[in-house]
């Protein structure tokens, strides 16, 4: 299917992260424009008028509501979310290597029209290259004026560096983020204060992630409402995501929000490509954190209150199971991970995930009881939203209500008999 590329139009150019091909390919011409031409306010209306939303989890929050809401205290600090870790997401990873001056561009932007001074690029520990690249980015552009003091001759000037994390998944809540930032170790904290009012150094700060900020040099180059174009209601735009599990061509696929069905994105020749060996689709969801979807779902829009209507949310890594995998052992090896990245900090999710994780290995080796079903949806009530400082809690949760309510009798068979009906090779006819 033809598809627009907002942020992903440089990818197939093996160049892309240098900034000679990134200048020769409308590169920073956004930036130019707005510190030349623009004041702040009328950046900020762009990005208002072109009703982006949040491209990490699955927040409905507009990225201009997050802009307006920092507080007037200065220095203002844009922090850029890069720590990508959710299990089959992988999009951000990309952009940073491939198209670091689009991430640095954004950002710059950002800082521009909320009046900070200062840019932090906070890049996931385990992503070398992305963070190599993103280093190496900094230096050039500073070279070319796009950052430093006076960008562009402008009377506007913003420094950047980026940070390299240690490799932790709760991490990449903002708050938890802003504490390593800090020195400190990475967990979440309480709010209010949010990063808008009392951020980083107890100083206003915006957190964005790094899709999120590679869409707003094509906002302000082309236009709010040109981007508004694409999509429909609260969907605007394109959007990437990561495709992964039983999928004959998984990767990262940039298309159109609202008028893109799940369907397409698994089935299309362009896309995913369709289930390996043209097996039926088992379940599948759009993120590992988020509640499970099954095939009644396939034409379901991805738009943010078709899916939100249809219990779950729309999330960037969309992994597909077909029906040759067991539901029950992808749910143990989400919730084995969920319970290792636990910070510990609340007692919910510190003391529950590994009690989940405990449960689930015991059904999986023949030692399950058939009161453990009730027993994980027990606790899994004790650890919903609302519990938790941040979601890893309701995050370790979803796995096992989503299994429960779909595919109970795969958990019964474990418990009755040790195995799963659906335990046959991956790849049988």
């Amino acid at each position: 299917m033809a598809v627009p590329r907002l942020v992903f139009g440089r990818m197939e150019d093996d160049r892309a992260h240098t900034l000679e091909r990134f200048v020769a390919t409308e590169g920073y011409v956004a930036l130019r424009r707005a510190v030349t031409a623009m004041t702040p306010a009328e950046v900020a209306d762009e990005v208002r008028a072109s009703g982006l939303t949040g491209r990490s989890g699955g927040s409905a929050f507009t990225t201009a509501q997050k802009w307006a809401l920092l507080a007037p205290e200065r220095p203002a600090y844009v922090v850029v979310n890069g720590d990508e870790s959710e299990p089959g997401t992988f999009k951000d990873r990309q952009l940073l290597e491939r198209d670091p001056h689009q991430v640095l561009e954004g950002a710059l932007l950002c800082a521009y029209a909320v009046g900070a001074e200062h840019v932090i690029v906070y890049v996931r520990g385990e992503s070398a290259r992305a963070f190599e690249r993103v280093h190496s980015a900094i230096v050039d552009a500073r070279r070319f004026g796009a950052l430093g003091s006076n960008i562009f001759g402008s009377s506007y000037s913003c420094s950047v560096v980026a940070h390299r994390g240690a490799g932790a998944y709760v991490v990449g809540e903002e708050s938890a983020l802003l504490s390593s930032l800090e020195g400190e170790r990475g967990m979440p904290r309480v709010r209010p204060p949010y990063p808008a009012a009392q951020g980083l150094y107890g100083m206003p700060t915006v957190v964005n992630n790094v899709e999120t900020l590679s869409n707003v040099p094509w906002i302000v180059r082309m236009g709010g409402s040109a981007f508004a174009a694409f999509g429909g209601a609260r969907s605007t735009g394109t959007r990437v995501f990561s495709v992964s599990g039983r999928v004959r061509r998984p990767g990262n696929y940039e298309v159109e929000l609202h008028r893109t069905t799940f369907r397409d994105l698994i089935f299309d020749p362009e896309l995913g490509g369709g289930v390996i060996d043209d097996r039926t689709v088992l379940a599948f969801f759009p993120g590992a954190s988020f509640p499970w979807l099954g095939p009644e779902h396939l034409d379901l829009r991805l738009d943010i209150d078709d899916t939100a209507a249809a219990g779950s949310s729309l999330a960037s890594g969309l992994v597909v199971l077909d029906d040759t995998v067991c539901p029950v052992r992808v749910a143990a090896r989400l919730v084995r991970f969920f319970a290792t990245e636990s910070c510990g900090k609340c007692t919910p999710c510190r003391e529950g995930a590994p009690w989940l994780e405990k449960i689930m290995y015991r059904i999986l080796h023949g030692h399950g009881r058939r009161d453990d079903l009730a027993l994980l949806e027990d606790i899994g009530t004790r650890m919903g939203p609302g519990t938790t400082i941040c979601a890893l809690g309701p995050s370790t949760v979803a796995p096992i209500t989503s299994t429960l309510a779909r595919f109970r009798d795969h958990y019964l068979a474990h418990v009755d008999i040790g195995s799963c009906p659906l335990e046959v090779p991956a790849r049988a006819a």
